[in-house]
């Protein structure tokens, strides 16, 4: 892929001793003058960007004050949501807006889905190989 950075995914252990490999990526939150060095999983099934409440705390957002409730779906779909925008910094690419829905549980990492990640970045996937590239979409 042209002016595509690669990463390497990330073994993460279950809940019963077991390791595997999952595509996290390392980027940067800003939501006003604060910021979160952290990784998100991408996601391809999920069809939006996934926050868990405690990164949005510390990126100072004011659960009591949002007001654009999101209705999530399948696994988290009885979990309450707003809809949160912030700036994330990924590796070398240029700052880009990007749209969370904000839950209030910590059970969930913090997802990267086609809403609206996917539709800023092509990403290919090496699973045997275990690295990912992504990539700024074409105008």
């Amino acid at each position: 892929m042209l002016n595509a950075e690669q990463f390497a995914y990330r073994q993460i252990s279950d809940d019963f001793g077991g390791i595997n490999v999952f595509p996290h990526l390392p980027l940067i939150l800003h939501y006003e003058n604060n910021s979160v060095n952290t990784l998100a999983l991408l996601d391809t099934g999920a069809s939006v960007n996934v926050m868990p409440y405690q990164i949005g705390l510390q990126l100072g957002a004011k659960w009591e004050q949002q007001n654009t409730p999101i209705q999530l779906a399948g696994n988290l779909a009885n979990l309450p949501a707003y809809g949160l925008l912030m700036t994330a910094a990924i590796s070398k690419f240029s700052p880009i807006r990007l749209a969370f829905a904000w839950t209030r549980s910590e059970n969930v990492p913090l997802i990267l889905g086609q809403v609206n990640f996917f539709m800023e970045f092509d990403v290919c996937f090496y699973r045997s190989q275990e690295i990912f590239e992504i990539r700024p979409k074409m105008n």
